[in-house]
């Protein structure tokens, strides 16, 4: 099988970084060109030392003139850039967004929580929103793939089939999270260089973080119901991975025996979702470095209550992790190539 070319745009980032590293172990991928902007000229070598002596290109700036004989584009880029390569792309050409440009659906759900006009709303409508284990049956049919936020990846994948299948209450579910720094991209040095950062736990968009948007709107196709949810993202002193915390009232006759026999069968035959033993202890260290979510069903003290609580890699499974396995089911490749 011919390779395919492929195009990073926003290579030097913490997730493109991540990407990089994944695909050049991708037997079906060819990277033919890596872009960026203050970056130009330079190896990605700079960015992460443990690429020095792999054969990369150069990076080099963004032109649609670069697009010529390129299969796949994938793009790391600030909230908006991804729109105006979308654009300038042809239908032979399939678009892996890992940013937010093509998460909403509307244009304008787009403005009220990132605060920009959509610059290409009539291909944020074609697109679609593809968290694989859910709804990856749908991706054969679009050319711009949008990769769900980390966060919204560790809660929704627990969360999805109780909600298909009516087994929690949806008028007050409580989701509490914790990320690597890295999540923050390579500014968050000094963002938050006032807040004790590799020492210090801080929350941060309370209340109305963007992430709440993709996760209602998500959620949204699975039930008819009024529903309402408190999301509270932290960043914590570490570098990477996410834990998600998530409070939930049970429906009658529902328990925890039934809420993990649920998700077992939901996720059996899976390869990156992993159910654990109930009330089985989990970190961040377990997932590191991968691209599982790992997820355990813990009891409450209220027998009306459960407590779950999932751990992925955000740069991974929360990331690029993600856009590679968006792409292997795109074009039909093993769905671990590249991963594990």
């Amino acid at each position: 099988m011919p390779k395919l070319n492929a195009l990073v745009a926003g290579s030097t980032g913490y997730i493109g970084v991540q990407l990089i590293k994944l695909l050049i172990n991708h037997k079906y991928i060819n990277i033919k060109y890596l872009c960026g902007n203050s970056s130009v000229g330079k190896n990605i070598s700079y960015y992460d030392k443990s690429l020095s002596k792999k054969k990369l290109p150069k990076i080099v700036k963004f032109n649609p003139k670069l697009l010529n004989g390129i299969d796949v584009v994938f793009t790391a880029l600030p909230n908006g850039e991804a729109q105006d390569i979308a654009k300038k792309l042809n239908d032979n050409i399939t678009l892996i967004d890992l940013a937010a440009d093509f998460r909403l659906k509307k244009a304008n759900d787009y403005l009220k929580w990132y605060k920009q006009i959509h610059r290409a709303p009539k291909l944020q409508k074609k697109s679609i929103y593809c968290l694989p284990e859910i709804n990856r049956d749908e991706l054969k049919n679009h050319n711009i793939i949008s990769c769900p936020g980390c966060y919204p990846t560790s809660i929704l994948l627990p969360l999805v089939p109780l909600i298909k299948k009516k087994l929690v209450k949806l008028d007050n579910i409580i989701i509490d999270s914790k990320s690597g720094y890295s999540g923050a991209g390579r500014g968050v040095h000094k963002k938050y260089k006032d807040k004790n950062l590799y020492e210090s736990l801080s929350a941060y968009g309370v209340g109305f973080h963007r992430h709440n948007s993709e996760i209602h709107q998500f959620l949204s196709k699975f039930t008819n119901k009024n529903f309402q949810f408190s999301f509270t993202p932290h960043l914590s002193p570490m570098f990477r991975g996410i834990l998600s915390t998530i409070y939930l009232d049970l429906e009658k006759n529902v328990n925890q025996s039934k809420i993990i026999k649920t998700l077992e069968m939901s996720y059996k035959g899976e390869n990156f979702v992993k159910i654990l033993d109930s009330d089985k202890l989990l970190s961040t260290n377990d997932v590191i470095n991968t691209n599982n979510c790992f997820i355990t069903v813990c009891k409450s003290k209220y027998k009306n209550k459960i407590i779950i609580i999932s751990a992925i890699d955000n740069l991974i499974k929360g990331g690029a992790g993600q856009a590679v396995q968006n792409l292997n089911n795109k074009f039909n490749f093993p769905e671990r190539t590249a991963l594990k």
